[in-house]
């Protein structure tokens, strides 16, 4: 099976695209027929995706022949682009007036051009199926100060928390009752780091914008025009986080480490737990027999009941000349069937009702990757997408150091968030 990575953030990229998006808004009202996607399906559809073409070209080959098949007044033709500089490209094809009729995008691309109204609104147009899709998939696509829902979910990703459970039995601790709190998170890796002098810690990362979402923290404020994140909850995260650090329980590299550092760390069986994949599950019964033998896989912590979700979405250019069959074809990519049939191509879970239900994803096998698509696909039911859409990587970047300085006893936790949210909140208004 092959493994697609779910397109992550592009940063400033995506602030360069609301600046194009906001100016061709700027010149004027978008052409087409309006809202009205009842029409008869017919014309060409033009659809890009994200860099799929290389490993998935004979899938969407079929699955355009299928429509076209259904639809024989329509044609469809696909343009595939290059994963590196994928928002420059929207961005030059949102203010030249060439954005195609139906695109791959994530929620932080589609909100700019939700806000420039080139991504039609789908709550209004096409609401009729929003009860085909998970809730929290489909709510991915919502956007703040927005009404609506600016694109179909299409694939969805999650990753499972690993934990060695040897390490729990050796400090005293259930190995088959990791924490699902963080209340019990904070205590369990105290009790290790105590019971093992310190030698062995629970986590090797401080705490992302995913962590303060888990955790319960409100992260904006419902316009979506401020960041929350330094709210009375995100500083008693934080202190907790200080506490671990000065008691050992999180690695003392975690201020500067990778995520490729940190999973060192957790097959050198020094820290017990870590996000990953199947990949890795493989590679540590490959490079770690020792570890695999006391591997256990739970959800990630959280306070919410609900996982964190990495979603993609297919959104129809508001523009479109061919909205009816845009429309048509944007659901026919995303509906159950071909989204099933795409998530036994590589390992992707779907975004439609009943499908994670469906034997592949709750039925074990004996293999790797069987027990960890069980996992996760168990998880993704009621998963959300924490991560706010306007949150850029030049603003993680600001959280990251404001909490590495909270952590180290360098600044307060208040001190330390009220100053990352304060410029996180300028970099909003100026970006």
């Amino acid at each position: 099976m092959r493994r697609v990575t779910v397109p992550r953030r592009a940063g400033a990229a995506a602030v360069a695209l609301a600046v194009s998006a906001l100016t061709l808004t700027a010149c004027g009202s978008g052409g087409g027929a309006g809202d009205d996607v009842s029409g008869k399906v017919e014309g060409q559809v033009t659809f890009q995706t994200w860099n799929l073409k290389a490993n998935f070209k004979d899938y969407f080959e079929g699955l355009i022949k299928d429509f076209e098949r259904k639809y024989p007044d329509a044609r469809v033709k696909w343009i595939d682009q290059p994963a590196e500089g994928y928002p420059e490209k929207l961005s030059a094809d949102a203010a030249g007036g060439t954005l195609p009729d139906v695109v791959n995008v994530s929620p932080d691309l589609a909100y700019p051009l939700a806000k420039a109204g080139l991504a039609l609104d789908l709550e209004k147009a096409a609401g009729k199926y929003r009860g085909e899709y998970l809730d929290g998939a489909w709510k991915s696509h919502e956007m703040p100060g927005l009404p609506g829902v600016y694109a179909f979910p299409w694939y969805l990703n999650t990753g499972p928390m690993f934990y060695n459970k040897e390490l729990f039995r050796k400090a005293g601790l259930d190995p088959d009752k990791p924490p699902t709190t963080y209340d019990q998170l904070f205590t369990d890796a105290v009790a290790m780091a105590k019971k093992s002098g310190r030698k062995i810690a629970m986590l090797a990362g401080t705490p992302s914008i995913e962590d303060f979402g888990r955790y319960g923290v409100r992260l904006m404020n419902a316009r979506g025009t401020e960041f929350t994140f330094n709210e009375p909850k995100g500083v008693e995260l934080l202190r907790h986080y200080k506490e671990l650090y000065a008691a050992g329980a999180l690695d003392s590299q975690a201020l500067t480490a990778q995520a490729e550092s940190a999973g060192r760390k957790f097959e050198q069986q020094s820290v017990a737990m870590n996000p990953g994949s199947a990949l890795d599950l493989q590679n540590f019964k490959k490079d770690a027999p020792s570890l695999y033998r006391h591997i256990g896989i739970t959800d990630a912590v959280n306070n919410t009941g609900k996982a964190n979700m990495y979603v993609q979405g297919v959104m129809v250019n508001a523009r479109s000349e061919v909205k009816p069959a845009a429309v048509a074809f944007a659901h026919f990519v995303t509906d159950k069937k071909n989204q099933m049939a795409f998530a036994k191509e590589v390992t992707i879970f779907p975004s439609t009702k009943g499908s994670l239900d469906d034997p592949y994803f709750t039925k074990e096998d004996g293999t790797d990757a069987t027990r960890v698509r069980v996992a996760s696909a168990k998880s993704l039911k009621t998963a959300v997408n924490y991560t706010p859409v306007l949150l850029s990587d030049q603003m993680k970047t600001v959280l990251r150091n404001a909490v590495a300085r909270a952590v180290q006893g360098k600044q307060s936790p208040k001190e330390a968030l009220d100053g990352a949210a304060a410029e996180c909140n300028r970099l909003l208004k100026t970006g």
